[in-house]
Protein backbone atom coordinates (compact mmCIF):
# COMPACT_ATOMS: atom_id res chain seq x y z
CA UNK A 1 0.00 0.00 0.00
CA UNK A 2 2.70 2.50 0.97
CA UNK A 3 5.36 1.15 -1.39
CA UNK A 4 3.45 1.48 -4.68
CA UNK A 5 4.88 -0.16 -7.81
CA UNK A 6 8.46 0.06 -9.05
CA UNK A 7 8.94 1.43 -12.57
CA UNK A 8 11.32 0.06 -15.19
CA UNK A 9 12.54 0.54 -18.75
CA UNK A 10 14.17 -1.67 -21.37
CA UNK A 11 16.86 0.07 -23.41
CA UNK A 12 19.21 -0.68 -26.27
CA UNK A 13 22.86 0.16 -25.64
CA UNK A 14 26.10 0.02 -27.56
CA UNK A 15 29.21 -1.89 -26.49
CA UNK A 16 30.22 1.00 -24.22
CA UNK A 17 26.91 0.98 -22.37
CA UNK A 18 25.59 4.16 -23.92
CA UNK A 19 21.80 4.17 -24.29
CA UNK A 20 20.77 4.32 -27.92
CA UNK A 21 17.03 4.09 -27.51
CA UNK A 22 14.28 3.13 -25.08
CA UNK A 23 12.47 -0.02 -26.15
CA UNK A 24 9.88 -0.25 -23.38
CA UNK A 25 9.00 1.86 -20.36
CA UNK A 26 6.72 1.49 -17.34
CA UNK A 27 6.43 4.50 -15.03
CA UNK A 28 6.49 3.94 -11.26
CA UNK A 29 3.19 4.11 -9.40
CA UNK A 30 3.28 6.02 -6.12
CA UNK A 31 1.93 4.34 -3.02
CA UNK A 32 -1.10 5.47 -1.08
CA UNK A 33 -0.93 8.19 1.52
CA UNK A 34 -2.11 7.10 4.95
CA UNK A 35 -3.60 9.33 7.62
CA UNK A 36 -3.15 7.92 11.10
CA UNK A 37 -5.20 8.24 14.25
CA UNK A 38 -1.98 8.63 16.24
CA UNK A 39 -1.54 11.99 17.94
CA UNK A 40 2.08 13.03 17.31
CA UNK A 41 2.16 15.28 20.37
CA UNK A 42 0.83 12.45 22.53
CA UNK A 43 3.54 10.18 21.13
CA UNK A 44 6.19 12.69 22.18
CA UNK A 45 4.71 13.11 25.66
CA UNK A 46 4.59 9.32 26.09
CA UNK A 47 8.23 8.87 25.10
CA UNK A 48 9.34 11.68 27.40
CA UNK A 49 7.29 10.25 30.27
CA UNK A 50 9.00 6.87 29.94
CA UNK A 51 12.44 8.48 29.99
CA UNK A 52 14.95 5.60 30.21
CA UNK A 53 12.46 2.95 31.35
CA UNK A 54 11.57 -0.14 29.33
CA UNK A 55 7.97 -1.01 28.53
CA UNK A 56 4.97 -0.03 26.47
CA UNK A 57 2.02 2.35 26.39
CA UNK A 58 -1.18 2.20 24.35
CA UNK A 59 -3.88 4.87 24.39
CA UNK A 60 -7.27 4.41 22.67
CA UNK A 61 -10.35 6.51 22.00
CA UNK A 62 -13.12 4.46 23.67
CA UNK A 63 -15.74 5.88 21.30
CA UNK A 64 -14.34 4.28 18.16
CA UNK A 65 -11.18 2.23 18.79
CA UNK A 66 -8.85 4.82 17.27
CA UNK A 67 -5.30 4.43 18.56
CA UNK A 68 -4.13 7.75 19.97
CA UNK A 69 -0.65 6.65 21.06
CA UNK A 70 1.47 3.50 20.76
CA UNK A 71 4.90 3.56 22.32
CA UNK A 72 7.39 0.73 22.78
CA UNK A 73 10.50 1.58 24.80
CA UNK A 74 13.35 1.70 24.25
CA UNK A 75 12.82 2.95 20.73
CA UNK A 76 15.24 3.43 17.83
CA UNK A 77 15.76 5.75 14.87
CA UNK A 78 13.67 4.32 12.02
CA UNK A 79 15.53 6.54 9.55
CA UNK A 80 18.45 4.13 9.85
CA UNK A 81 16.52 1.71 7.63
CA UNK A 82 15.56 4.18 4.88
CA UNK A 83 18.64 3.75 2.71
CA UNK A 84 19.78 0.45 4.22
CA UNK A 85 21.22 -0.04 7.68
CA UNK A 86 24.82 -1.17 8.07
CA UNK A 87 25.43 -4.61 9.57
CA UNK A 88 27.22 -3.33 12.68
CA UNK A 89 24.39 -1.01 13.69
CA UNK A 90 21.74 -3.64 12.94
CA UNK A 91 23.58 -6.26 14.97
CA UNK A 92 23.80 -3.86 17.91
CA UNK A 93 20.04 -3.26 17.77
CA UNK A 94 19.20 -6.92 17.24
CA UNK A 95 21.37 -8.29 20.05
CA UNK A 96 20.75 -5.62 22.67
CA UNK A 97 19.27 -7.11 25.87
CA UNK A 98 16.84 -4.17 25.91
CA UNK A 99 15.37 -5.40 22.57
CA UNK A 100 14.58 -2.04 20.93
CA UNK A 101 13.34 -3.78 17.72
CA UNK A 102 10.75 -5.73 19.74
CA UNK A 103 7.36 -4.03 19.47
CA UNK A 104 6.17 -4.48 23.03
CA UNK A 105 2.73 -2.97 22.36
CA UNK A 106 1.55 -5.99 20.34
CA UNK A 107 4.26 -8.62 20.94
CA UNK A 108 4.98 -8.21 24.64
CA UNK A 109 3.09 -10.75 26.78
CA UNK A 110 2.92 -9.82 30.46
CA UNK A 111 1.10 -11.10 33.55
CA UNK A 112 -1.56 -8.40 34.04
CA UNK A 113 -1.50 -8.65 37.82
CA UNK A 114 -4.14 -6.67 39.68
CA UNK A 115 -5.29 -4.78 36.57
CA UNK A 116 -7.66 -7.72 35.99
CA UNK A 117 -9.50 -7.16 39.28
CA UNK A 118 -12.15 -4.73 37.94
CA UNK A 119 -12.96 -7.22 35.17
CA UNK A 120 -13.27 -10.13 37.58
CA UNK A 121 -15.39 -8.05 39.97
CA UNK A 122 -17.74 -7.26 37.09
CA UNK A 123 -17.73 -10.93 36.08
CA UNK A 124 -18.79 -11.92 39.57
CA UNK A 125 -21.61 -9.38 39.59
CA UNK A 126 -22.90 -10.03 36.09
CA UNK A 127 -22.94 -13.81 36.60
CA UNK A 128 -24.66 -13.46 40.00
CA UNK A 129 -21.82 -15.21 41.79
CA UNK A 130 -21.67 -12.18 44.07
CA UNK A 131 -24.02 -9.28 44.78
CA UNK A 132 -23.36 -5.56 45.22
CA UNK A 133 -23.28 -5.97 48.99
CA UNK A 134 -20.83 -8.89 48.87
CA UNK A 135 -18.20 -8.76 51.61
CA UNK A 136 -15.45 -11.05 52.88
CA UNK A 137 -12.98 -10.99 55.74
CA UNK A 138 -9.34 -10.85 54.64
CA UNK A 139 -6.88 -12.20 57.24
CA UNK A 140 -3.91 -11.78 54.89
CA UNK A 141 -4.09 -15.18 53.22
CA UNK A 142 -6.48 -17.60 51.52
CA UNK A 143 -6.67 -21.37 51.76
CA UNK A 144 -8.54 -23.94 49.75
CA UNK A 145 -10.60 -26.30 51.86
CA UNK A 146 -8.50 -29.18 53.13
CA UNK A 147 -5.24 -27.68 51.86
CA UNK A 148 -2.36 -26.33 53.93
CA UNK A 149 -1.00 -24.00 51.26
CA UNK A 150 -1.61 -20.31 51.96
CA UNK A 151 -2.15 -17.91 49.07
CA UNK A 152 -0.75 -14.70 50.45
CA UNK A 153 -2.20 -11.23 50.21
CA UNK A 154 0.30 -8.46 49.53
CA UNK A 155 -0.74 -6.99 52.90
CA UNK A 156 0.45 -9.67 55.30
CA UNK A 157 -1.79 -8.55 58.17
CA UNK A 158 -4.84 -8.50 55.90
CA UNK A 159 -7.48 -5.99 54.88
CA UNK A 160 -10.17 -7.05 57.34
CA UNK A 161 -13.74 -6.67 56.13
CA UNK A 162 -13.59 -6.02 52.40
CA UNK A 163 -16.38 -5.20 49.95
CA UNK A 164 -16.16 -4.76 46.18
CA UNK A 165 -15.07 -1.13 46.27
CA UNK A 166 -12.41 -1.69 48.92
CA UNK A 167 -11.14 -4.77 47.07
CA UNK A 168 -10.38 -2.65 44.00
CA UNK A 169 -9.29 0.54 45.77
CA UNK A 170 -6.83 -1.22 48.09
CA UNK A 171 -6.19 -4.15 45.72
CA UNK A 172 -7.11 -6.95 48.11
CA UNK A 173 -5.75 -10.24 46.75
CA UNK A 174 -7.75 -12.49 49.08
CA UNK A 175 -11.04 -11.09 47.75
CA UNK A 176 -10.08 -12.22 44.24
CA UNK A 177 -8.65 -15.57 45.30
CA UNK A 178 -12.07 -16.34 46.74
CA UNK A 179 -14.00 -14.82 43.83
CA UNK A 180 -11.93 -16.74 41.27
CA UNK A 181 -12.62 -20.00 43.07
CA UNK A 182 -16.36 -19.21 43.02
CA UNK A 183 -16.34 -18.32 39.32
CA UNK A 184 -14.18 -21.17 38.08
CA UNK A 185 -11.62 -20.81 35.32
CA UNK A 186 -13.98 -21.53 32.43
CA UNK A 187 -16.42 -18.81 33.44
CA UNK A 188 -13.48 -16.42 33.90
CA UNK A 189 -12.19 -17.39 30.45
CA UNK A 190 -15.57 -16.80 28.81
CA UNK A 191 -16.05 -13.40 30.40
CA UNK A 192 -12.53 -12.11 29.79
CA UNK A 193 -12.38 -13.17 26.14
CA UNK A 194 -15.47 -11.04 25.48
CA UNK A 195 -13.29 -8.06 26.44
CA UNK A 196 -10.60 -9.18 24.00
CA UNK A 197 -8.20 -10.98 26.32
CA UNK A 198 -6.61 -14.17 25.02
CA UNK A 199 -7.24 -13.40 21.34
CA UNK A 200 -5.85 -11.15 18.63
CA UNK A 201 -7.58 -7.79 18.38
CA UNK A 202 -7.41 -7.46 14.59
CA UNK A 203 -5.31 -4.27 14.67
CA UNK A 204 -4.35 -3.07 11.18
CA UNK A 205 -0.65 -4.03 11.44
CA UNK A 206 0.95 -7.46 11.35
CA UNK A 207 2.62 -9.53 14.06
CA UNK A 208 0.16 -9.26 16.94
CA UNK A 209 0.28 -11.93 19.65
CA UNK A 210 -2.87 -13.33 21.24
CA UNK A 211 -1.85 -13.31 24.89
CA UNK A 212 -3.40 -16.06 27.00
CA UNK A 213 -6.60 -16.38 29.00
CA UNK A 214 -6.43 -20.03 30.08
CA UNK A 215 -9.21 -22.58 30.35
CA UNK A 216 -9.48 -26.27 31.21
CA UNK A 217 -9.71 -27.10 27.51
CA UNK A 218 -6.58 -25.06 26.75
CA UNK A 219 -4.46 -26.80 29.38
CA UNK A 220 -5.62 -30.25 28.31
CA UNK A 221 -4.93 -29.48 24.66
CA UNK A 222 -1.59 -27.66 25.07
CA UNK A 223 -0.11 -29.08 28.28
CA UNK A 224 -1.80 -32.50 28.23
CA UNK A 225 -2.69 -31.93 31.89
CA UNK A 226 -5.79 -31.42 33.99
CA UNK A 227 -6.61 -28.05 35.53
CA UNK A 228 -5.99 -27.62 39.26
CA UNK A 229 -8.06 -25.42 41.63
CA UNK A 230 -4.94 -23.57 42.79
CA UNK A 231 -4.36 -22.39 39.23
CA UNK A 232 -7.81 -20.80 39.25
CA UNK A 233 -7.00 -19.03 42.52
CA UNK A 234 -3.84 -17.33 41.24
CA UNK A 235 -5.50 -16.48 37.91
CA UNK A 236 -7.85 -14.34 40.02
CA UNK A 237 -5.04 -11.84 40.60
CA UNK A 238 -3.77 -11.92 37.02
CA UNK A 239 -0.91 -14.35 37.61
CA UNK A 240 -0.22 -17.95 36.66
CA UNK A 241 -0.89 -18.67 33.00
CA UNK A 242 -2.67 -15.35 32.33
CA UNK A 243 -0.81 -13.14 29.84
CA UNK A 244 -1.86 -9.94 28.08
CA UNK A 245 -0.35 -7.54 25.58
CA UNK A 246 -0.42 -3.81 26.37
CA UNK A 247 -2.78 -3.38 23.41
CA UNK A 248 -5.21 -5.95 24.84
CA UNK A 249 -5.15 -4.28 28.25
CA UNK A 250 -5.86 -0.86 26.73
CA UNK A 251 -8.61 -2.28 24.51
CA UNK A 252 -10.22 -4.14 27.41
CA UNK A 253 -10.10 -0.93 29.45
CA UNK A 254 -11.77 1.00 26.62
CA UNK A 255 -14.52 -1.64 26.44
CA UNK A 256 -15.04 -1.42 30.19
CA UNK A 257 -15.13 2.38 29.96
CA UNK A 258 -17.68 2.72 27.16
CA UNK A 259 -20.25 0.29 28.51
CA UNK A 260 -19.36 -2.88 26.61
CA UNK A 261 -18.67 -1.76 23.04
CA UNK A 262 -15.65 -3.67 21.81
CA UNK A 263 -14.03 -2.02 18.79
CA UNK A 264 -11.28 -3.23 16.52
CA UNK A 265 -8.26 -0.99 17.25
CA UNK A 266 -7.28 1.13 14.27
CA UNK A 267 -4.08 2.95 13.40
CA UNK A 268 -5.23 4.10 9.95
CA UNK A 269 -7.83 6.86 9.81
CA UNK A 270 -7.97 7.51 6.05
CA UNK A 271 -6.37 6.35 2.78
CA UNK A 272 -5.61 8.66 -0.15
CA UNK A 273 -5.02 6.92 -3.49
CA UNK A 274 -4.01 10.01 -5.47
CA UNK A 275 -2.98 13.50 -4.43
CA UNK A 276 -6.04 15.05 -6.08
CA UNK A 277 -8.51 12.62 -4.54
CA UNK A 278 -10.44 13.02 -1.30
CA UNK A 279 -9.06 10.62 1.32
CA UNK A 280 -11.28 7.60 1.95
CA UNK A 281 -12.22 7.31 5.60
CA UNK A 282 -11.67 4.00 7.40
CA UNK A 283 -14.78 3.60 9.48
CA UNK A 284 -14.70 2.24 13.05
CA UNK A 285 -15.38 -1.47 13.33
CA UNK A 286 -17.62 -2.51 16.21
CA UNK A 287 -16.70 -6.15 16.86
CA UNK A 288 -19.25 -6.92 19.56
CA UNK A 289 -21.40 -5.35 22.24
CA UNK A 290 -21.20 -7.02 25.63
CA UNK A 291 -24.71 -7.33 27.10
CA UNK A 292 -25.22 -5.34 30.28
CA UNK A 293 -27.33 -7.38 32.69
CA UNK A 294 -27.46 -4.71 35.37
CA UNK A 295 -26.18 -1.18 34.86
CA UNK A 296 -25.62 -0.92 38.61
CA UNK A 297 -22.89 -3.55 38.35
CA UNK A 298 -20.93 -1.52 35.81
CA UNK A 299 -21.49 1.65 37.83
CA UNK A 300 -20.10 -0.03 40.94
CA UNK A 301 -16.90 -1.08 39.18
CA UNK A 302 -16.48 2.37 37.60
CA UNK A 303 -16.97 4.00 41.00
CA UNK A 304 -14.39 1.73 42.63
CA UNK A 305 -11.88 2.46 39.85
CA UNK A 306 -12.44 6.19 40.36
CA UNK A 307 -11.71 5.77 44.07
CA UNK A 308 -8.35 4.17 43.16
CA UNK A 309 -7.26 7.67 42.17
CA UNK A 310 -9.56 9.96 44.14
CA UNK A 311 -10.08 7.92 47.31
CA UNK A 312 -8.07 8.56 50.48
CA UNK A 313 -6.47 5.10 50.34
CA UNK A 314 -6.42 4.45 46.60
CA UNK A 315 -3.28 2.82 45.22
CA UNK A 316 -2.91 5.58 42.57
CA UNK A 317 -4.03 8.55 44.65
CA UNK A 318 -0.89 10.49 43.74
CA UNK A 319 -2.62 11.27 40.39
CA UNK A 320 -5.34 13.21 42.21
CA UNK A 321 -3.95 16.71 41.80
CA UNK A 322 -5.78 19.70 43.34
CA UNK A 323 -6.20 21.41 39.95
CA UNK A 324 -7.43 18.32 38.08
CA UNK A 325 -10.47 19.27 35.96
CA UNK A 326 -11.78 15.74 35.59
CA UNK A 327 -11.85 12.42 37.40
CA UNK A 328 -9.80 9.42 36.35
CA UNK A 329 -10.88 5.80 36.79
CA UNK A 330 -8.06 3.28 36.92
CA UNK A 331 -6.37 0.27 38.47
CA UNK A 332 -2.76 -0.36 39.39
CA UNK A 333 -0.99 -3.67 38.95
CA UNK A 334 2.23 -5.35 40.03
CA UNK A 335 3.21 -8.57 38.28
CA UNK A 336 5.81 -11.05 39.52
CA UNK A 337 8.65 -11.97 37.19
CA UNK A 338 9.55 -15.08 39.19
CA UNK A 339 7.96 -17.21 41.90
CA UNK A 340 8.89 -16.84 45.55
CA UNK A 341 8.81 -19.86 47.86
CA UNK A 342 5.97 -20.19 50.39
CA UNK A 343 8.19 -19.34 53.38
CA UNK A 344 10.34 -16.75 51.60
CA UNK A 345 10.12 -12.97 51.55
CA UNK A 346 10.29 -10.79 48.44
CA UNK A 347 13.13 -8.30 48.98
CA UNK A 348 13.11 -5.86 46.10
CA UNK A 349 16.25 -3.98 47.14
CA UNK A 350 18.34 -7.16 46.89
CA UNK A 351 17.25 -8.10 43.37
CA UNK A 352 18.93 -7.21 40.12
CA UNK A 353 16.77 -4.99 37.93
CA UNK A 354 15.61 -7.68 35.49
CA UNK A 355 14.12 -9.75 38.35
CA UNK A 356 12.01 -6.96 39.83
CA UNK A 357 8.25 -6.93 39.37
CA UNK A 358 6.63 -5.34 36.33
CA UNK A 359 4.60 -2.20 37.05
CA UNK A 360 1.21 -1.78 35.32
CA UNK A 361 -1.59 0.74 35.20
CA UNK A 362 -4.81 0.95 33.23
CA UNK A 363 -7.24 3.88 33.25
CA UNK A 364 -9.84 5.92 31.41
CA UNK A 365 -10.80 9.57 31.67
CA UNK A 366 -12.92 11.54 32.25
CA UNK A 367 -14.43 8.84 34.44
CA UNK A 368 -18.03 9.88 33.64
CA UNK A 369 -17.47 10.55 29.92
CA UNK A 370 -14.37 8.67 28.71
CA UNK A 371 -12.37 10.19 25.87
CA UNK A 372 -9.19 8.22 26.40
CA UNK A 373 -8.37 4.73 27.70
CA UNK A 374 -4.78 3.83 28.45
CA UNK A 375 -2.57 0.95 29.51
CA UNK A 376 1.03 1.26 30.68
CA UNK A 377 3.51 -1.53 31.38
CA UNK A 378 6.94 -0.71 32.81
CA UNK A 379 9.22 -3.72 32.74
CA UNK A 380 10.81 -4.38 36.14
CA UNK A 381 9.40 -1.04 37.28
CA UNK A 382 8.32 -2.34 40.67
CA UNK A 383 5.02 -0.74 41.63
CA UNK A 384 2.13 0.22 39.39
CA UNK A 385 0.97 3.11 41.56
CA UNK A 386 4.34 4.83 41.85
CA UNK A 387 5.90 4.04 38.46
CA UNK A 388 3.32 3.22 35.75
CA UNK A 389 0.47 5.46 36.95
CA UNK A 390 2.44 8.75 36.75
CA UNK A 391 3.35 7.97 33.11
CA UNK A 392 -0.32 7.42 32.27
CA UNK A 393 -1.27 10.56 34.19
CA UNK A 394 1.02 12.73 32.06
CA UNK A 395 -0.40 11.30 28.84
CA UNK A 396 -4.02 11.67 29.97
CA UNK A 397 -3.36 15.26 31.04
CA UNK A 398 -1.66 16.12 27.73
CA UNK A 399 -4.60 14.73 25.75
CA UNK A 400 -7.45 16.20 27.79
CA UNK A 401 -5.85 19.62 28.20
CA UNK A 402 -6.86 20.40 24.61
CA UNK A 403 -10.54 20.30 25.68
CA UNK A 404 -12.45 23.01 27.49
CA UNK A 405 -14.52 22.17 30.55
CA UNK A 406 -17.61 22.11 28.37
CA UNK A 407 -15.97 19.90 25.75
CA UNK A 408 -14.96 17.38 28.41
CA UNK A 409 -18.67 16.77 28.94
CA UNK A 410 -19.45 16.08 25.29
CA UNK A 411 -18.10 13.99 22.43
CA UNK A 412 -15.43 15.83 20.47
CA UNK A 413 -13.45 14.35 17.56
CA UNK A 414 -9.80 15.12 17.10
CA UNK A 415 -7.89 15.80 13.88
CA UNK A 416 -5.62 13.02 12.66
CA UNK A 417 -1.98 12.95 11.63
CA UNK A 418 -0.66 11.68 8.30
CA UNK A 419 2.28 9.47 7.43
CA UNK A 420 3.06 10.90 4.01
CA UNK A 421 2.95 14.33 2.41
CA UNK A 422 -0.56 15.04 1.18
CA UNK A 423 -3.35 17.59 1.58
CA UNK A 424 -5.39 17.66 4.76
CA UNK A 425 -8.51 15.47 4.57
CA UNK A 426 -11.75 17.34 4.15
CA UNK A 427 -14.08 17.60 7.13
CA UNK A 428 -16.64 15.32 5.52
CA UNK A 429 -14.26 12.38 5.85
CA UNK A 430 -14.69 12.12 9.61
CA UNK A 431 -16.13 8.83 10.79
CA UNK A 432 -19.71 8.70 11.96
CA UNK A 433 -20.26 8.75 15.69
CA UNK A 434 -20.96 5.33 17.13
CA UNK A 435 -23.77 5.45 19.70
CA UNK A 436 -22.98 4.32 23.22
CA UNK A 437 -24.09 0.90 24.34
CA UNK A 438 -27.75 0.85 25.33
CA UNK A 439 -28.58 0.32 28.97
CA UNK A 440 -30.35 -2.93 29.71
CA UNK A 441 -33.00 -3.11 32.38
CA UNK A 442 -32.64 -4.12 35.10
CA UNK A 443 0.88 -22.47 42.46
CA UNK A 444 3.17 -20.42 44.10
CA UNK A 445 2.52 -16.94 45.33
CA UNK A 446 4.88 -14.57 47.04
CA UNK A 447 4.75 -13.12 50.49
CA UNK A 448 5.36 -9.54 49.49
CA UNK A 449 6.27 -6.86 51.99
CA UNK A 450 5.62 -3.40 50.63
CA UNK A 451 3.91 -0.14 51.39
CA UNK A 452 0.16 -0.12 50.87
CA UNK A 453 0.17 2.98 48.69
CA UNK A 454 2.73 1.43 46.35
CA UNK A 455 0.95 -1.86 45.74
CA UNK A 456 -0.86 -2.59 42.48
Amino acid sequence: MLHGQVGYQKVETNVRGRVLRVLERSNPTPGDDLYLNLDINLQKVSIEAFADKRGALVAIDPENGHLLAMVSMPDYDANLFVNGIDSKTYKALNTSWERPLFNRTILGSYPPGSTTKPFFALAGLETNNIQLDHEIFCPGYYQLKGKAHKYRDWKKWGHGKTDITKSIVQSCDVFYYDLAFQLGIDKMHSFMTSFGFGKRSGIDILGERSGLMPSKEWKKRVRKQVWFPGETVIAGIGQGYVLVTPLQLALGTATLANGGQHFQPQLVNAIQRKADQVPRQVNPQLVRTIPIKRQENWNEVHHAMTEVIHGARGTARRLNKPDLRYKIAGKTGTAQVFSVAQDATYKEDELEERLKDHALFMAFAPADNPKIAIAVVVENGGHGGSVAAPIAGKVIEAYLNQFSDEELKQSVRKKTAKTKKSPTPSSNTKPPKIPSAPAVKPDNTALIEREEHAHG
